[in-house]
């Protein structure tokens, strides 16, 4: 068996707020909403949002009621050419995203931006490499 990854969940103690981000901001569609789970529609991978509580209660883990601290995970989005990357950070932005650094050419070749949801996880946009 080769592994792969099938279910990218972000856990969060307002979820409310994530979905609205996820679903209005970002565009992400709602596929199934249970209250403390949302799965939202995806190419490929499948992503949702879930409380913290959800999973302490599933798994007894103590570390799901631990107050996570600084950057863990960062989703990166692809926009195709650079020009997109530019104009889809202004409408993100523009509905809430919060900005980070605008877009700007980065060393590995690519048009590069960084949003933040609501509970401040950072996320990138990015371009094709330019040739």
């Amino acid at each position: 068996m080769k592994p792969a990854i099938g279910l990218i969940t972000i856990l969060t103690d307002h979820i409310a707020t994530m979905k609205n981000f996820y679903n209005y901001v970002m565009g992400f569609e709602i596929l199934e909403d249970l209250g403390n789970y949302v799965e939202l529609t995806n190419r490929g991978t499948r992503f949702a949002l879930c409380t913290r509580q959800v999973l302490h209660q599933h798994t007894d883990h103590p570390s799901y009621t631990e107050k996570p601290a600084g950057q863990s995970f960062e989703l990166a989005f692809p926009a195709g050419e650079p020009e997109n990357v530019h104009a889809w950070y202004r409408q993100l932005v523009a509905r809430g995203a919060t900005s980070v650094k605008p877009p700007e050419l980065m060393p590995w070749g690519r048009v590069t931006a960084f949003i933040a949801d609501p509970d401040g996880n950072i996320h990138e946009l990015y371009s094709e490499k330019e040739k």
